[in-house]
């Protein structure tokens, strides 16, 4: 390969405000979808409005099952749209009005009743009106760094516009719902105008964003496999599956971290500025690590690290976490786990998709986006679930006023936050062993196939 080439790879730009709206309406959308599924749906309506744990468990798993087929179909779908807008962004502009529509109406008591019933029914419809939104944004969304950019230094410069905007859009549910979410008995008036704000809000910014960007890699002229066979073909790629176990698995503690903070400030006394400063201050020293060490150390390297150091804090909270020192270190070391899943994670995705097209011949970012969520999505559903039954067992109970659980119901909460995550990083840090996406034959792949897009 020609100097001149490898010069014209390595100078590959987006620019600043691509990189702003795009990680914005990134932001944005999942700051909703965080706010709804991160705990604060499974909270009004077995806290607030009354239903039970069981049903509630009911319903994510039942939530669980529509994505199996949600989210491959449309990625599937996604591969194959032709407009003059690209195949990604139709869906993000103009589904942005009813995602957040969906959101407010979440949060509004529905005309059906007080029953048990009444309270399910709405909880599962609100899930699937909402989420097969969220698939449509989220999924286009996810993969536009990919269309937008080839090379790993211009889709590495986007990561780290969006390590920023993801602590963002993580932050604000960690310390808006905790702060407005309405005891039992309590008008939910204020609660429902600030949920219905941040709804119409994310929706401008969604929409607009769509005006500021676009896609660079296009293959409306790929022949596509029926949507079966890209299927398998995603599983054949061993590289997909070991990078899957680490996807899972950061959606999981995504989701129980939301979740268990609503119920860990309510019983503990560390204070919330300390937690979170130290989980911004974790994050922080985390992005700095990674950006700088995966240069040298490679993707792999830097990633096995992260979940060790991960695993570690999980574990120690879930022993010790009523121990404020202990939990100020836990909540550090978790940001900087959240840094490693917010900028190593999706750099093992581009490698993943890349390698696919270097093997098949076609580029099928969709695809491996839906299959992705086929697989993670459910992981919000049992995140959830996990938690409110494993509190249940240590006797958490749902009708009793902040800090007024037992001592055992207080380490419940520890348990039902950390432990699976423990055991899931652990997991992920004996399979990135078997990754084989590293060393110089991967890296000459890499300039082979930035150099094919570069001609494009």
């Amino acid at each position: 390969m020609s100097e001149e080439i490898k010069n014209e790879i390595t100078e590959e730009k987006v620019s600043a405000s691509s990189k702003f709206w795009l990680c914005s309406a990134d932001c944005l959308c999942t700051t909703i979808n965080s706010l709804l599924t991160g705990g604060g749906m499974t909270y009004f309506f077995t806290k607030f409005l009354g239903l039970s744990e069981g049903l509630a468990s009911i319903v994510w798993i039942i939530f669980a099952i529509w994505n199996a087929v949600n989210d491959p179909l449309f990625g599937y779908i996604s591969d194959r749209t032709k407009s003059k807008l690209g195949r990604r962004i139709p869906y993000i502009r103009y589904g942005s009005f009813f995602y957040a529509l969906f959101f407010v109406l979440t949060w509004v008591k529905w005309p059906l009743g007080n029953s048990q019933t009444a309270l399910f029914i709405q909880m599962l419809a609100t899930l699937f009106l909402f989420d097969t939104l969220y698939t449509a944004i989220a999924t286009s969304l996810y993969v536009m760094p990919y269309a937008m950019a080839v090379s790993n230094k211009a889709r590495g410069s986007i990561f780290l516009w969006k390590i920023f905007f993801t602590l963002v859009a993580l932050g604000v549910p960690l310390v808006v719902f905790p702060n407005i979410k309405p005891e039992v008995g309590e008008d939910p008036t204020r609660f429902q105008l600030i949920m219905a704000g941040i709804g119409v809000f994310s929706f401008i910014i969604i929409f607009v964003s769509t005006f500021f960007y676009k896609e660079k890699v296009q293959t409306e002229k790929e022949e596509q496999e029926n949507i079966f066979k890209a299927i398998i073909a995603c599983f054949k790629n061993r590289s997909f599956v070991v990078f899957e176990v680490l996807s899972f698995t950061v959606v999981f503690i995504q989701t129980i971290l939301m979740q268990g903070v609503i119920y860990y400030f309510d019983e503990f006394d560390l204070g919330m500025p300390f937690a979170y400063g130290s989980l911004g201050l974790g994050a922080v020293f985390g992005v700095i690590l990674w950006a700088n060490k995966v240069k040298t150390w490679g993707v792999k390297k830097c990633t096995l690290l992260m979940c060790i150091i991960f695993a570690i804090g999980s574990g120690i909270m879930c022993l010790f976490g009523k121990i404020n020192a202990v939990a100020v270190c836990g909540f550090f070391t978790a940001g900087m786990g959240f840094a490693g899943g917010m900028y190593l994670i999706p750099l093992m995705n581009g490698d993943v998709i890349d390698y696919d097209e270097s093997v098949t011949g076609i580029r099928r970012e969709g695809m491996y986006a839906g299959v992705n969520s086929f697989i993670t999505k459910p992981a919000i559903s049992f995140a959830n679930s996990a938690f409110i039954m494993i509190a249940k067992a240590f006797g958490y109970d749902m009708n009793l006023t902040a800090g007024m659980q037992s001592q055992m119901a207080k380490q419940g909460i520890l348990v039902a936050w950390m432990a699976v995550p423990c055991l899931l990083l652990i997991i992920c840090s004996v399979c990135m062993k078997f990754y084989p996406l590293a060393g110089y034959k991967w890296d000459e792949t890499k300039r082979m196939l930035e150099q094919k897009h570069s001609n494009d």
